[in-house]
């Protein structure tokens, strides 16, 4: 798999656009690594280099997923994501120690947290629901990217208008935290509930909005019909 994997990374280089790894970095506040490909580029690539691997244990393949995320490369860890997230059916309860160990060390940037949260952890969550109780130890960590990760896991189940409760708790955890971004992680899980759960969520948000971040309370109405958003927003 080291030729393979340096297959990959040739292909990565020889399509990356200087311009586009410029481009790019105006999405970020912190200093992102990238090869300049888009996604669309960088998912095309992980079909294509993911049929080599379909033979290949879950273990095994999940170790190359992490030589990819210990990188550091933004379109590596979105393959990483990518390749993880085409073994779900083989999750176990116990890989989210990897997967909590992978968002801990890491996860650099918004937009790896995001894309590993929206497909494997929502993957993970809708087969092992009971895994809600990790995240509640997330929200106390000092990794904004954990924290983060606590609410976007929810992502996937709560547009499906599953686990309310354990998305209400994680927002409860992390209501007062004062990182903008993890803010807006779970004001866009609250607004992800709010779909299926309008009402639980309302009542979430007029209970705590004299103490929630704006930030966080923006993001948690933003869908809702004018005259509620003026209601809870005044």
């Amino acid at each position: 798999m080291t030729h393979l994997l340096a297959q990959l990374r040739h292909e990565l280089s020889a399509q990356g656009s200087p311009q586009n790894v410029e481009g790019a970095q105006r999405f970020f506040k912190e200093k992102i690594d990238n090869y300049g490909l888009p996604m669309a580029a960088t998912r095309l690539l992980a079909r294509e280099f993911g049929r080599e691997l379909t033979t290949v244990s879950k273990e095994a393949l999940f170790d190359l997923c992490e030589q990819l995320w210990r990188s550091g490369k933004m379109e590596e860890a979105h393959i990483a994501s990518f390749w993880t997230y085409s073994r779900r059916k083989e999750f176990t309860a116990n890989d989210i120690d990897r997967f909590e160990k992978w968002i801990g060390h890491y996860v650099s940037n918004w937009a790896n947290c995001d894309n590993f949260c929206n497909n494997v952890m929502g993957a993970y969550l809708l087969k092992f629901p009971e895994g809600a109780g990790r995240l509640e130890a997330w929200t106390a960590s000092p990794n904004r990217w954990l924290r983060r990760a606590a609410a976007a896991s929810l992502i996937v189940p709560a547009r499906k208008g599953l686990m309310l409760d354990a998305s209400l708790r994680i927002a409860t955890l992390l209501l007062h935290d004062a990182d903008d971004l993890v803010q807006k992680g779970y004001g866009w899980l609250l607004k992800e509930q709010c779909k299926k759960n309008s009402e639980a969520v309302y009542d979430f948000v007029a209970t705590h909005k004299k103490e929630m971040p704006r930030t966080a309370l923006r993001y948690a109405i933003e869908k809702a019909p004018a005259a509620v958003r003026k209601e809870l927003l005044s």
